[in-house]
């Protein structure tokens, strides 16, 4: 597979959809009433719902704890999402790197197949 079928396999829509930050702030006892029902989710295995809490309330450690839930089931796209979302930038880093190295690895693929 060539670099340019590589990437036109890319999503066009990119690899990350960035929360708005448009929200109106949530009253504090809300927000902790939230976070509470978010960490209920979590460990009931209801991932889908505690992540629209957390993504909702910006609670940093939930996005981090639900980062590491994907990141181990090897979902490292959502992984990547939720750990800039908290943020993280320590695992935003690591995993920037290994998709950099993985898509580099790709055009390296791709240049010797192609005779460039």
């Amino acid at each position: 597979m060539g670099a340019n079928e590589i990437l036109k396999k890319l999503p066009r829509s990119g690899f990350l959809r960035i929360a708005s930050d448009n929200q109106a702030p949530l009253a504090q006892d809300k927000r902790a009433a939230l976070i509470r029902r978010g960490n209920e989710l979590f460990n009931a295995g209801k991932y889908d719902l505690a992540r629209r809490i957390f993504i909702t309330t910006k609670y940093t450690d939930g996005l981090i704890r639900l980062g590491d839930y994907y990141f181990k089931r090897k979902k490292h796209l959502l992984a990547l999402q939720i750990y800039w979302l908290a943020p993280c930038p320590e695992k935003v880093g690591y995993l920037v790197e290994k998709f950099a190295s993985v898509i580099s690895k790709w055009l390296m693929d791709g240049k010797d197949s192609e005779g460039l």
